[in-house]
């Protein structure tokens, strides 16, 4: 089967919202190439395998490839996509400098060029991420291995917002926790909170895609037993209670997910918010305060900042 890539280059804060844009038309995959990943010390055991080049990253901003078949690829998309990408502005999002390019790809170029950018990388002291089809030994007892397979849905573990809150569950979660995790994407960072120990975690989106491939990564790892996969828009209509709530989404979202936080989070319970912008960050922690809950770490890569909030 042959191909159409479509690649966008959009600031870094409409990652997210372009994802969405490209998965709603058809797209059966996506890869981002973020620029500050050359600006990132890596601590990986695979020496110069994870030596990135800078051909392959844009200079600002963010590339966004996304993989739609051939044969069902729309006449006229990528101008569609430019005059909608364009239009995030009114949404506060920064899409420059929105620029839609296409080519024709062979699905074995796809696949190699995936299994060339997706190697083992160790997140935080306790957590290493690995595509399915590599090798990879923990180097310790307390070291657990997130698997999954790339190309899904969002969330392979390599971009900051990611990082930054595996970093953040690694120190918040504590052992037998009750975690539900809002916007769950690929499941990684349910998958994570598994690892380090919770005794139940449910893993919501809105997105059926992101359901049924964030299904497909819990039984990966042999996780389903703890980890429950659902469809939910936000926290609307869900009942259940837990010790902590994390979200990797865009901050606009995490202000609107901020009301019913207090409904879920058990007393004293914690909050982990990532994917907010560097701009946007006082207006995610003024929301915060106004509903009762105090940040207590704040960590930042890049232009990407994470909150840990309690009650």
């Amino acid at each position: 089967m042959d191909w159409i890539e479509v690649r966008v280059h959009v600031g870094a804060d409409a990652e997210e919202a372009v994802c969405y844009l490209l998965q709603s038309h058809g797209a059966e995959g996506t890869a981002i190439y973020d620029s500050a990943v050359l600006r990132k010390e890596w601590d990986t055991p695979f020496g110069e395998w994870y030596t990135l080049s800078q051909e392959d990253y844009p200079a600002e901003g963010v590339w966004i490839s996304a993989y739609f078949p051939k044969s069902v690829y729309p006449d006229g998309l990528a101008e569609k996509l430019e005059k909608e990408i364009r239009g995030l502005s009114r949404f506060g999002l920064n899409p420059e400098p929105a620029q839609v390019m296409t080519r024709r790809l062979a699905e074995e170029s796809w696949e190699q060029a995936w299994k060339a950018y997706y190697k083992p990388l160790r997140v935080t002291s306790r957590l290493t991420v690995k595509p399915r089809w590599e090798t990879y030994h923990p180097e310790s007892s307390t070291e657990a291995v997130i698997e999954l397979d790339p190309g899904m849905a969002f969330g392979t573990g390599t971009h900051p917002t990611t990082i930054l809150s595996m970093q953040l569950l690694e120190q918040w979660l504590q052992p037998g926790a009750q975690v539900v995790d809002v916007g769950c994407g690929s499941g990684i960072l349910s998958i994570a909170a598994a690892k380090l120990g919770a005794a139940k975690v449910t893993a919501l989106d809105l997105d059926p895609v992101a359901v049924e491939k964030a299904q497909e990564n819990v039984d990966l790892n042999g996780e389903s037993h703890r980890i429950a996969v659902r469809q939910n828009d936000l926290l609307h209509g869900f009942n259940g209670e837990a010790d902590l709530v994390v979200a990797n989404i865009l901050a606009e979202i995490i202000v609107k997910l901020v009301p019913d936080l207090r409904r879920v989070l058990e007393r004293q319970g914690t909050f982990l918010a990532s994917g907010i912008i560097r701009e946007k960050e006082e207006v995610v922690a003024e929301a915060l305060q106004q509903h009762g809950f105090q940040v207590v770490e704040t960590l930042r890569d890049g232009d990407w900042v994470a909150l840990a909030a309690r009650t």
